[in-house]
C-alpha cells in the first residue's frame, strides 16, 4: 500500500455497524412509543421467516483492559451477578409484552465486559429462562465471548448444553510488553487450554481476536502472534485495528501515550503482513478485518451472499430484528435503533417501574433506509448497485461523483448501475462507505468522533 494513499485516506471515520451512525441519530424526534411500534412492525414482518437476534451485554470485568472502548464496570464483587441477571430477565419480559408473539431465536450472543465473569450456574439460569419463552429458528447460532484466563470447562460445558457452538477469545497480542501496556496479561498456554477445551467439548467454531496498532507493537510482534495462532488454528479470526478513542467517557485508554502507538504507515504494514500470513495459512478475508477457514459458517455466508453486519459485527445470517438486553445495549428493529441507559443504577430503577430502559434512539426515514442498504452491501459484499428503484435516492448522483476519486486511485470500478470495490480498495472500505454517508457530509463533526480509518 502506497504512503500517498495512507496519507490521503487516513481520516476519522465510522466503522458502520449501523447507518445512521450513533452520533447522527435524530434523538430529539425519537420516543419510546415510536421504538416499540417500529419493533412490533418488524417482528410481525420477519419473525416467522427468519427469527430474531438477541445480544446480551454482561458488563462486569475484574480488571480494566486499557485498549478497550466497550462499556464495562470493573469489580471483583461477584454478588453483583444475580441482581443483574434478574434485571435482564425483567427487560426481556417487557419486550415479550411488546412483541405479543413467541419469538424464534436465530442468533444469541453474550458480549461484554466479560461474560465469563459470571458463574456457570448463573449463566445457565439466565439463558434457560430466556429460552423458555421462545422457540428456536432453524440453524440457530449461539455464541459468547470468553476470557482465556477465566473460561473454565464448566463454563464451556454449561453453555454447550444450552446450545452454544461458537466461542471467541480475545488474544490481542502475545508480546508481554504489549500485554502489560494494555493490562491484559494472558500467556499462550491459557489461550491454548481454553481453545482445546472448547474443541474437546464439541464447539464447532472457535474464534480468536487479534489487534494491530497497539502501543509498542511492531510488525515482528504481529508475525509472532499469528505464528502462535496458526498452531491453534481457530476457525475464524477477527484481525482488527486498535481504535484509539480516549476521549470517550469511561474509556480506559490511559495506560500509554499517543507516542507509544505505531505510525499510520507502520500500523498499515502490520495489517498487510498479518493479512498475507493469514491467507497463506488458509484463511479467507471476510468483509472488513475478519478471516475464516472455508469450513466456517462465516465463509459459507459470504459465499451465499447471506453475510450480515450489525452491532454484534459480522454474522452468518441476517435478521431484521436484533434486541439488545442489558446496560448500554443497542437494539435494531431495521426501522429504528434504540440504546439502553449506561448506568446500572438507572437501568435497575427503570425496570423496577416497568419501563424499557432506553434513553436514546433513531427512527430511520426513507433516505436512511436506502443508504443503509448500500453501506451494508459494501461492508458485506464489497459492491452495491442501484438497478432497483428501491435503492435510488435523490443524492445518488453527487455520491457517484465523490466515488470517482476512489476510481481514480484504483480502489473501485464502475459498472452499469453498480460499483465494485477492488482488492486494492478493500482496506479503504470505511472511506468508500463515507461517500454514501449523507448525514456525515451535511454536518461535519467539530471534534473527533471516530477512530482513524487506517
Amino acid at each position: 500500500m502506497s504512503q500517498s494513499l495512507i496519507d490521503k485516506y487516513n481520516v476519522s471515520g465510522p466503522r458502520y455497524t449501523s447507518y445512521p451512525t450513533v452520533p447522527y441519530w435524530n434523538t430529539e424526534a425519537f420516543s419510546l412509543v415510536q421504538w416499540k411500534a417500529s419493533l412490533k412492525r418488524s417482528f410481525e414482518e420477519h419473525n416467522d421467516k427468519e427469527g430474531i437476534s438477541l445480544y446480551l451485554h454482561l458488563p462486569f470485568c475484574e480488571s480494566l483492559c486499557t485498549f478497550c472502548g466497550c462499556h464495562k464496570r470493573i469489580t471483583k464483587r461477584h454478588e453483583v451477578e444475580m441482581p443483574y441477571i434478574k434485571a435482564v430477565l425483567k427487560e426481556w419480559r417487557l419486550y415479550l409484552d411488546v412483541l405479543e408473539g413467541k419469538p424464534k431465536i436465530k442468533e444469541l450472543h453474550l458480549g461484554g465486559g466479560t461474560p465469563t465473569f459470571f458463574s456457570p450456574e448463573h449463566l445457565h439460569l439466565l439463558i434457560s429462562e430466556l429460552l423458555m419463552a421462545s422457540d428456536l429458528a432453524d440453524n440457530y447460532e449461539f455464541s459468547f465471548e470468553g476470557h482465556p484466563n477465566n473460561t473454565t470447562e464448566a463454563h464451556l460445558q454449561t453453555l454447550f448444553d444450552l446450545g452454544f457452538r461458537r466461542v471467541s477469545y480475545g488474544v490481542q497480542d502475545y508480546n508481554l510488553t504489549i500485554q502489560r501496556a494494555i493490562n491484559r496479561v494472558q500467556p499462550f498456554e491459557n489461550v491454548k487450554r481454553a481453545t482445546d477445551l472448547a474443541r474437546a467439548i464439541g464447539y464447532t467454531s472457535v474464534g480468536h481476536d487479534i489487534i494491530f496498532g497497539l502501543p509498542f507493537q511492531t510488525e515482528a510482534d504481529v508475525i509472532e502472534t499469528i505464528n502462535k495462532t496458526e498452531e491453534l488454528r481457530p476457525d475464524r479470526i477477527a484481525f482488527y485495528s486498535y481504535a484509539h478513542v480516549p476521549w470517550i467517557k469511561g474509556n480506559g485508554q490511559r495506560g500509554f501515550s499517543d507516542a507509544d502507538l505505531p505510525s499510520p504507515a507502520s500500523k498499515r504494514q502490520q495489517y498487510e503482513t498479518g493479512k498475507q500470513r493469514l491467507q497463506q495459512a488458509g484463511y479467507v478475508e471476510i468483509g472488513m478485518d475478519h478471516f475464516a477457514l472455508k469450513e466456517d459458517s462465516l465463509y459459507k455466508a459470504m459465499e451465499t451472499q447471506e453475510l450480515h453486519r450489525n452491532f454484534m459485527g459480522y454474522t452468518a445470517s441476517k435478521t431484521h430484528v436484533m434486541i439488545g438486553l442489558g446496560v448500554s445495549s443497542i437494539s435494531d428493529s431495521w426501522y429504528g435503533f434504540a440504546q439502553n441507559v449506561k448506568s446500572n443504577q438507572e437501568y435497575y430503577h427503570l425496570l423496577e417501574h416497568g419501563i424499557i430502559p432506553v434513553f436514546k434512539g433513531h427512527i430511520l426515514n426513507d433516505e436512511d433506509l436506502v443508504i443503509r442498504k448500500h453501506i451494508l452491501n459494501l461492508m458485506c459484499h464489497f459492491k452495491t448497485e442501484w438497478k432497483d428503484d428501491a435503492l435510488q435516492f435523490d443524492a445518488l448522483p453527487e455520491v457517484l461523483i465523490k466515488l470517482k476519486e476512489f476510481e481514480h486511485d484504483g480502489l473501485l470500478v464502475f459498472k452499469p448501475q453498480q460499483v465494485l470495490v477492488t482488492e486494492k480498495g478493500k482496506p479503504f472500505i470505511r472511506n468508500i462507505c463515507m461517500a454514501f454517508d449523507l448525514l456525515l457530509q451535511r454536518k461535519k463533526p467539530e471534534t473527533q468522533l471516530f477512530s482513524m480509518t487506517i
